[in-house]
């Protein structure tokens, strides 16, 4: 269940660009106009991820995360319908809005139901839609416009998510929510605004300039409202963002690592097609299945991770992780317009092994030390740090080739440009390896070998855990 849902909330996200060209053309507008359909689904997103914790809390993980699953779908079947682009960008708007609530919700039903020391073995399964998904989205993307239309963009989410609503409907146990508190409307009202005109700001930054004045006023009122968020929040009982789960080091430490890691990461994804079909004019299928073999290096080491985790812990493992996406970065650095498609392949593959030493065990040592009754709260704020890294990630890309590029050639930044980018992600990588050598993850390794227990473990479904897993 949470396989799909994860599946389906990256692929949307993803797959959207790849159609822009063909919705322009039907709309008979220009893909330039069509930048609100791409911004739209992250601040919508960022907007509704606050309110996660308390609905699952309040209502039951299992009834919010089967009924944003269902309004998601009812949205992208309105998506694939819209008759222009003002009920396009609408029905993308509630796409973004479900999909905030999905990621933490199942992520909570997920860490709630298994133990720490079945963390790490559930962990290698979720990884699976985490990285397969952004690698097949392109491709999938083109096959779907190509044969079909760009509606079926939408549509493909309906014969995933379907099968999941049912499972999750037949399965499923029951997860009784309880009284969490009052609803801390200020408290939404103040993060979901703050994240909202930040993600704006952060995503326009590069396309409208970041001294413009609609990047500007959405940045400054962004961190104005995410200052009195924060400052409100420590003050509420019933907060609806637990920020003092922030006073744990282990917890703190691992969502600053997912935080500014993720930069040199998604970096890495996001300009690796813009290298090979700008710089080297390389096909969008070309450049779609040069990128492809990361995934295949990060289910690699997944597996060698999910059983050495215990033994050595998350902090040599993620330092020693993005080390090694920073070396690989080097090598990035040293294409050129005259690199071959397998020289690339090779590397992509390569920075997939050094990535599977990173996402994995950042997030079970993020919620190592947790309390139960805090994880639904936990998981909402880690969702929250990893798509703010997310949006950093493309921002910082070409944000870099703009600033080593000619005015006259900002629309084809020469190679040297992507050097340069590639240059600055390893230096991200490096520090951030750096850092990640100074976490305490004593408490991780202990309930990794099942040292420490929660207290009272749900069942989270009717079956044996391992086998719907």
């Amino acid at each position: 269940m949470c396989v799909s849902v994860t599946f389906i909330a990256i692929v949307d996200g993803a797959i959207t660009t790849v159609a822009l060209p063909s919705i322009a053309r039907h709309f008979q507008l220009t893909t330039a106009a069509l930048d609100g359909v791409v911004v739209v689904y992250p601040v919508c997103l960022a907007m509704t991820i606050p309110a996660s914790a308390w609905l699952a809390e309040r209502f039951g993980a299992k009834r919010v995360l089967l009924t944003a699953l269902t309004v998601f779908l009812g949205a992208s079947l309105l998506c694939g319908a819209a008759g222009d682009l003002t009920e396009l960008v609408a029905f993308r708007a509630a796409q973004g809005l479900s999909a905030g609530v999905l990621f933490p919700a199942s992520a909570a039903m997920l860490f709630a139901t298994f133990d720490s020391t079945d963390q790490v073995r559930i962990s290698r399964y979720m990884i699976i839609p985490q990285q397969i998904a952004p690698a097949a989205a392109p491709i999938l993307g083109g096959l779907l416009v190509d044969h079909l239309s760009w509606r079926w963009v939408f549509y493909v989410n309906l014969p995933v998510g379907l099968p999941a609503v049912l499972f999750g409907v037949l399965f499923l146990a029951r997860h009784d929510g309880h009284r969490p508190g009052r609803f801390d409307l200020i408290g939404l009202l103040l993060s979901a605004a703050a994240l909202g005109s930040l993600m704006f700001g952060i995503c326009e930054g590069p396309n409208r300039g970041w001294s413009s004045a609609a990047v500007l006023t959405a940045l400054v009122l962004g961190a104005v409202l995410l200052a009195a968020a924060v400052a409100f929040e420590l003050r509420t009982a019933d907060a609806l963002l637990k920020l003092r789960l922030f006073t744990d080091r282990l917890f703190r430490d691992t969502n600053l690592i997912n935080l500014v890691g993720l930069v040199p990461i998604l970096g890495a994804m996001y300009l690796g097609p813009l290298f090979l079909q700008q710089a080297q004019g390389r096909s969008a299928l070309d450049s779609g299945t040069s990128t492809f073999p990361e995934a295949f290096g990060v289910l690699l080491t997944v597996q060698l991770v999910g059983r050495i985790y215990a033994r050595v812990g998350p902090r040599v493992i993620v330092g020693c992780g993005l080390a090694a996406v920073s070396g690989v970065l080097l090598l990035f650095a040293t294409c050129d317009e005259h690199t071959g498609l397998w020289t690339f392949r090779v590397y992509m593959f390569l920075l997939g092994i050094a990535m599977g030493g990173v996402f994995m065990p950042t997030t079970v040592a993020s919620l190592a030390s947790v309390a139960r009754r805090d994880l639904a709260q936990a998981s909402t704020l880690n969702t929250v740090v990893r798509q703010t890294g997310g949006a950093l990630a493309p921002a910082v890309v070409t944000t870099v080739l703009v600033l080593g590029t000619p005015a006259a050639a900002v629309a084809d930044p020469p190679v040297t440009s992507y050097q340069h980018a590639y240059l600055a992600l390893a230096a991200i990588a490096a520090v951030t390896s750096a850092f990640a050598f100074t976490v305490p993850d004593g408490p991780a390794r202990i309930a990794a070998s099942g040292g420490t227990a929660r207290s009272s473990r749900p069942a989270g479904l009717r079956r044996e855990p391992e086998k719907a897993a």
